[in-house]
């Protein structure tokens, strides 16, 4: 059964669409207004079978439709897509995979237009358009949460690369037979530059020794800190909490000056559950980039702001696409 929450704002006249953040554990669906205002929540757990899934989508859509009249539906996950964004090749957490035919099941069961996106991709296409990146033309978002997602937006348009995958900043190789990561590489940025990263992190510089003293030391080496705690000591001037976040932030920083020199965006968008605590590891981050790059001192450095729209970018972001298309839909293009 989802859980429910009251109306978050008066409800606007214009097209209401629903737009779903689909991740391995929880369901989050947001009717969403014209003006990117959510003025209705629904969450669930998520099921781990194909049928039972569309069954909970289904469930959601027809709970909201039962007060609000609903346009289209937006469907934000992790996972592979093919570049018309209607098929799910394999979603790692979900049982959509093997080239399912998402949209067209969704829409069959809706009886609704279904508009499914990478959740990276949605939460820029959210921050592009009532966010952080308003107004910019090449810019990219790069979201650091348990790992790294990212999205290459030029004048409007989002970047997808010739089979729908681009861009995956998260895996490309840093160090050289590095850390093992779930995607089966070694060295991937992620491992340096995650959440999860954190704690892995924690326990190289952990025996390095001379933290011993540290309130965070003990949770460290028995494996029992996770990324927040060790946010949370950094913020309270642990010793190794600082230097944990000293390394995330300099990988970061090396992450950051790769995008730059790759794509030399305008603009750098810091979303992802990581980012809510930027305040402590973005400028250091900034400082690696600007001395990482190719013709460091002389050349314009893009901006790095962080994410305006938090974890709700996802489902707004998706939700406006779901607009965009279904209004292409019904002026036949």
């Amino acid at each position: 059964m989802f859980k429910k929450s009251v109306l978050d704002a008066p409800v606007d006249a214009g097209a209401l669409t629903v737009g779903f953040d689909i991740g391995g554990t929880n369901i989050r669906a947001g009717l969403v207004s014209a003006d990117g205002t959510i003025v209705a929540r629904r969450a669930a757990r998520t099921p781990h079978r194909e049928t039972e899934l569309t069954a909970a989508v289904t469930e959601i859509v027809a709970d909201l439709r039962r007060d609000f009249a609903i346009d289209a539906v937006g469907v934000a996950l992790a996972g592979f897509l093919d570049p018309e964004c209607e098929v799910v090749r394999f979603a790692p957490h979900l049982p959509w995979r093997n080239d399912a035919p998402v949209k067209a099941t969704l829409e069959a069961a809706l009886e609704l237009p279904v508009r499914l996106e990478h959740d990276a991709n949605s939460a820029a296409w959210g921050e592009y358009t009532y966010g952080a990146a308003r107004n910019a033309q090449t810019w990219v978002f790069f979201a650091v949460g348990t790992g790294i997602g990212a999205t290459l937006m030029h004048r409007g348009e989002i970047y997808r690369g010739a089979f729908g995958t681009a861009p995956e900043f998260g895996h490309l190789t840093v160090v050289p037979d590095g850390r093992v990561c779930s995607c089966g590489k070694q060295g991937c940025l992620e491992r340096y530059a995650s959440g999860t990263a954190l704690v892995d992190t924690a326990i190289e510089v952990a025996g390095r020794g001379g933290f011993e003293k540290c309130g965070l030391y003990r949770h460290v080496v028995d494996k029992r800190a996770d990324g927040h705690e060790i946010m949370r000591a950094a913020r309270e001037g642990d010793a190794l909490g600082i230097a944990t976040i000293g390394e995330f932030a300099r990988w970061l920083g090396i992450g950051l000056s790769i995008v730059a020199d790759v794509l030399d965006p305008e603009l750098i968008v810091l979303g992802g559950g990581v980012s809510a605590d930027a305040d402590i590891f973005l400028g250091a981050a900034c400082e690696e980039m600007a001395s990482h790059v190719v013709g460091a001192g002389y050349r314009p450095l893009p901006r790095v702001l962080r994410a305006e729209l938090g974890p709700d970018a996802g489902m707004i972001g998706v939700a406006d696409l779901a607009r965009h298309s279904a209004r292409k839909g019904a002026d036949g293009r």
